[in-house]
């Protein structure tokens, strides 16, 4: 971990070499986001509910969403480029080193200006939580905190899983983007307002409905009193982790170099 926070550190400090241009980006990132939430609020103000969910109830969930998947670009997004490590052959660099090939993909690259993301979605946490009566406890805060931990695991797995194809096919394959992009956008509303076989999928294959849907349940005692363990199904993100890192170690080991 001292050797990520050294790349962590590199990279930040030569990113700040051009504050405009800094500033600017994550001006930029911060605005993305808020047009996807003014397109809900606008929804919201014309139709009043979804499926018995209301406005601040589906911001709190849009602001977990976007929270997790704004931190997972922030710091895992050289598996997300890290096709380009393997068509330029400076993957074999990685191979050659005395340190995990995870760690130092891990280190390859961050954007820190994805920080204005998370920023806005921080805002809209803070605003949903206080227009929504809930009956806060330590575990409800525990749960909500896992919620964002878990959505991380599981869009950080998702980019693993993708770097982890361009072993085989050199290219990054766009489907991933169903599973990452898509995933964020499903996932900002409530998994209930799909059809069952979608609110399975993201629930028992990619487990969105475990970091999202579930413990959100708990949090706003709907549908009764749910019971305390729906505060630590988030968990299930960090177990999604243990076979994407699997799919990797099977794809490394099958790594043929491209040349440079």
């Amino acid at each position: 971990m001292k050797l990520y926070f050294q790349y962590m550190l590199l990279l930040f400090k030569s990113q700040l070499q051009y504050r405009a241009s800094f500033l600017l980006l994550t001006l930029g990132q911060c605005l993305t986001p808020f047009t996807v939430f003014a397109g809900l609020y606008f929804m919201f103000e014309r139709f009043g509910q979804i499926e018995g969910w209301t406005f601040y109830e589906v911001a709190l969930c849009f602001a977990v969403t976007h929270m997790a998947f704004s931190i997972t670009e922030c710091f895992a997004r050289g598996f997300d480029v890290f096709s380009s490590l393997v068509i330029s052959g400076d993957f074999d660099r990685l191979l050659v080193r005395p340190r995990s090939t995870v760690v130092q993909v891990f280190g390859s690259r961050f954007e820190f200006a994805r920080v204005g993301r998370l920023f806005l979605s921080f805002i809209v946490l803070i605003w949903a939580t206080f227009n929504i009566q809930i009956d806060w406890t330590l575990l409800k805060l525990i749960a909500l905190l896992l919620m964002i931990a878990g959505g991380v695991a599981i869009f950080t797995g998702i980019f693993i899983l993708a770097a982890s194809i361009c072993f085989w096919t050199v290219q990054g394959l766009e489907i991933a983007n169903i599973f990452t992009d898509g995933g964020r956008e499903m996932t900002q509303y409530p998994l209930n307002i799909y059809h069952k076989w979608v609110s399975r999928f993201f629930t028992f294959v990619i487990p969105f409905g475990c970091v999202n849907y579930l413990p959100l349940l708990y949090i706003l005692g709907r549908d009764g009193e749910r019971h305390a363990l729906y505060a630590f199904i988030p968990l299930a993100g960090v177990i999604f982790l243990v076979p994407c890192l699997y799919v990797w170690k099977i794809g490394v080991a099958h790594y043929r170099s491209t040349g440079s």
